[in-house]
């Protein structure tokens, strides 16, 4: 069977469309190999690697999954990871933009394009997880590398499956290579309980893989805590409510915690200087030299404002005035250039423009925001899927819920308060502190991708006009909207119901 067998236009029948090694050629900049077969294309630990920089590339960055984070965005900003972001409900965005106002006023549909990327490019990769995991095994190689490249692919292929199982719930589980006479072509949904098992027991291998503590660019042993971690605490939640994954999401979290440090400036989160370095756990990684770009900084900008020499200024994804409120007084995230900013130099340096908002300086990308640079309008600042902060708030709230307060996980919270020049917490009741730990979480991970998978697991929003939480379906937002119970679930996309009779479609959908 050949590598690109075959174009398709939905996500499940991609699974046996099989990547070429040209796949990873934003990635790592391996060289480009194409019409291979699988029977003479993995024989050797150097064909091996490069199919597994490419399940990296093709799907973290680039013409695949990239798309979901923030990789080509149209004329209207309607990227899927903004989709994502907007039903939080803490964010505007730009008012041509049909799909992203459908998304935040809760009267969009399964037509939705970003449904359907991020359903067809999870499938893709896990496709292509699914053929090393069969094809590696039988390269000779030395030992140790071919498990440690094999831990990759399962923490990969885990945290596909996680997206997709917090997404859409009961999706096809599908853990071997498909071809065309394969029964799986046309799969039925699988119950998520055990595609939740599935993710775990993926993670489980890659624990068990001999993966470095840290690995640059690629899956490490921290992130694989940190991951399995997120995997236990959404378990303990809805829908699963398994509250013995307390403790277990606590352990995981804690093997994570002495792997890295905290930046001493919170630029370090999005310059090219500290990329996958300090707090930075797994990232998806660009670089202009290589031609590898995204449209970020372009996204995230005031609309129509010279803030930066882009070819765009979309004002995609703007933070609403009411969650800006809702730091605490003195909150170093707050202030100017830290997490947000309101004002800055005009991209010919001779005036200084106003926003009239708080724009999101978290993804302010300097080094191609001026002209006469070899960056210049060529942003490559990398997108961060896991950093220590949220381990560090994972194991707070995982073991507040098994113990209560504690003096470690008073510390792990400190630490990002005393960064944030705010006072330290002490004295709360179980309670109390479950309470703060979500609320840190919405501010230290703002605009991460965390907001809306907190609210799934938990069944409560964050209320910022008034600085409580309440029961996600009868709490309206700062924006007027209550969340539909149908939104705790994003639709499979109707093209994919339309191709494969077999699934079904989700409540209220």
């Amino acid at each position: 069977m050949k590598f690109n067998l075959k174009k398709y236009r939905t996500g499940l029948l991609a699974l046996i469309v099989i990547a070429s090694a040209t796949s990873c050629k934003k990635y790592l900049d391996e060289p480009n190999k194409s019409n291979f077969t699988q029977q003479n294309y993995f024989t050797s630990q150097s064909q091996a690697r490069a199919f597994v920089n490419g399940i990296y590339g093709n799907n973290l960055n680039g013409q695949n999954y990239g798309t979901y984070f923030f990789q080509n965005g149209d004329a209207y900003g309607e990227a899927p990871f903004i989709t994502l972001e907007l039903f939080a409900g803490h964010a505007t965005s730009l008012g041509q933009s049909v799909n992203n106002n459908n998304v935040i006023f809760e009267r969009t549909d399964p037509t939705n394009p970003g449904f359907e990327t991020v359903w067809k490019s999870c499938y893709t990769a896990i496709a292509e997880c699914n053929i090393a995991l069969n094809r590696i095994p039988a390269i000779s190689m030395d030992d140790a590398t071919k498990k440690s490249m094999l831990g990759e692919v399962y923490f990969l292929r885990a945290f596909y499956y996680y997206h997709l199982v917090r997404l859409y719930g009961d999706v096809p589980l599908i853990i071997a290579p498909v071809d065309l006479n394969s029964p799986l072509l046309y799969p039925s949904r699988t119950a998520k309980e055990q595609v939740y098992d599935q993710v775990v027991s993926d993670l489980l291998a890659a624990e068990q893989s001999g993966l470095p503590g840290t690995n640059g660019m690629l899956a490490s042993m921290g992130a694989v805590h940190t991951l399995l971690s997120s995997v236990y605490l959404t378990m303990a939640g809805y829908p699963l409510q398994k509250t013995e994954n307390y403790q277990k999401a606590a352990d995981e979290a804690k093997q994570a915690l002495p792997l890295y440090t905290l930046f001493t400036d919170y630029a370090y989160l999005h310059d090219n200087a500290h990329k996958n370095q300090g707090e930075l756990i797994f990232q998806v990684n660009y670089d202009a030299t290589k031609n590898a770009t995204n449209a970020i900084t372009q996204l995230t900008v005031p609309f129509n404002l010279p803030v930066g020499v882009y070819s765009d200024h979309l004002g995609a994804m703007i933070p609403t005035d009411a969650f800006f409120a809702s730091y605490e007084a003195g909150d170093k995230r707050t202030q100017e250039q830290q997490f947000y900013f309101s004002q800055y130099p005009s991209s010919d340096g001779k005036s200084t423009v106003i926003f009239g908002e708080h724009c999101l300086y978290k993804y302010f990308h300097v080094e191609s925001s001026v002209s006469g640079t070899a960056n210049s309008g060529k942003c490559d600042e990398n997108w961060t899927l896991l950093r220590l902060p949220e381990a560090m708030l994972t194991y707070a709230e995982a073991s507040n819920e098994v113990n209560g307060p504690t003096a470690d996980a008073y510390a792990a919270v400190n630490q990002i308060r005393t960064r944030a020049n705010l006072a330290p917490l002490a004295g709360l009741t179980k309670d109390q502190f479950r309470v703060a730990i979500w609320k840190e979480r919405y501010h230290e991970l703002a605009f991460e991708d965390k907001s809306y998978f907190d609210i799934q697991r938990t069944h409560q929003i964050y209320d910022v006009k008034n600085n409580v939480f309440g029961p996600a379906t009868s709490t309206a937002n700062e924006q007027g909207v209550t969340m539909k119970d149908q939104y705790y679930l994003w639709p499979v996309p109707q093209r994919e119901i339309s191709t494969n009779n077999k699934l079904t479609q989700n409540t209220g959908w």
